[in-house]
């Protein structure tokens, strides 16, 4: 594995740190303004929406303990994985209570496991994190986050539009969809209530010229959170479960299409690209 020490990344296997926050409807608030959603029904003790607890429990580090890429710099709680470019891969989230805007929280994060892969890109280190969020004393979300960290090959540019693409595996036929074109004003907006400093989000020098994408890459977790909000949407009551795995990097200036299908009794929703391949894709519990 050239300069990865898998045994001593997985020395952060375990590793465990708390943090607080009040889940402030002014900050949701905002969250909506940038989806462009109405914020009326977003005030004291009103529900959170699906994963919109990502707007919150920032870390806010100086540029002095920044990476190149904008991130944290390696090495604190992330275990210190020594390839470049870092991807928001997927996770699994359960909603098992509501957490009320207005209320006082607690998340309590692991590293749950640190594992190598080779990909047809080089080499892949892939870092999940257990998150809990915690309400009064009641668990009220669980979640797996997946962080992917890859070889710094460049990115291959997106199909063009009208080229062929075979869709994915295991997905059902879409009976309902919805499009939708992000701008650059959103990504900064969602940026800035994520405190994201990635660099791919907002620089698009660093985008072409240092991780070899076209354009900017629209947040996978903003994709998940229009998908999830869809889902829920669709079957007209809340989420349970929601599990996402990001696919391919949608980029700005395209089109993305969200689908719903259901298939043996199971919800799914995705995202495709204006070439039709599939960007994000999802299971949703109800």
């Amino acid at each position: 594995m050239n300069e990865i020490n898998l045994a001593y990344l997985q020395n952060w296997v375990g590793r465990e740190t708390t943090t607080h926050d009040l889940l402030a409807p002014r900050h949701a608030g905002l969250m909506a303004a940038t989806l462009g959603l109405s914020r009326d029904a977003l005030g004291v003790g009103a529900a959170l929406p699906p994963l919109w607890h990502w707007t919150y429990f920032l870390e806010g580090l100086p540029p002095t303990e920044l990476g190149r890429d904008g991130h944290p710099a390696r090495g604190g709680f992330l275990p210190p994985v020594p390839l470049p470019n870092r991807m928001w891969a997927g996770g699994v989230v359960n909603f098992d209570a509501p957490l009320p805007l207005g209320a006082a929280v607690e998340k309590r994060s692991r590293i749950a496991s640190v594992q190598h892969k080779a990909g047809r890109s080089g080499d892949l280190v892939f870092v999940t994190v257990a998150h809990e969020i915690w309400h009064q004393g009641q668990l009220a979300l669980r979640e797996l986050h997946d962080i992917v960290y890859k070889s710094a090959a460049p990115a291959h540019p997106a199909p063009p539009v009208g080229a062929v693409v075979p869709t994915d595996a295991g997905l059902p036929i879409s009976t309902r969809t919805r499009t939708y074109r992000p701008d650059a004003t959103q990504l900064f907006r969602y940026s800035a209530l994520t405190f994201n400093g990635h660099r791919i989000h907002y620089d698009l020098d660093y985008c072409r010229g240092v991780e070899g994408y076209d354009n900017l890459v629209i947040h996978g977790p903003l994709n998940a959170t229009l998908l999830a909000a869809w889902a829920q949407e669709v079957a007209g009551c809340p989420l349970r479960e929601f599990r996402y795995r990001g696919l391919r990097p949608a980029l700005l200036g395209q089109t993305l299409t969200l689908h719903w299908g259901e298939s043996a009794g199971t919800a799914m929703v995705w995202v495709t690209l204006e070439s039709g391949a599939v960007s994000m894709q999802a299971e949703a519990l109800f």
